[in-house]
């Protein structure tokens, strides 16, 4: 038996990307709507935080699909 988490690859997709699809990545990974994760990390920002470093990371690290 393989979890959900298993079956969900970790790439940005070539389809539903605003910026570099990082967001969208995420989303799909977590089984998340890719809206509230961009709602999520626009929030986020307002707060103190390495958020932008943590997404050019990301951007980086992620491949694409």
């Amino acid at each position: 038996m393989t979890s959900p988490l298993r079956t969900r690859s970790f790439s940005r997709p070539r389809h539903n990307r605003r910026i570099a699809g990082v967001c969208a990545g995420l989303a799909q990974r977590f089984g998340m709507s890719p809206g509230l994760v961009r709602i999520l990390f626009v929030v986020s920002c307002l707060l103190p935080g390495p958020q932008i470093l943590a997404y050019l990371a990301l951007w980086a690290l992620m491949p694409s699909e």
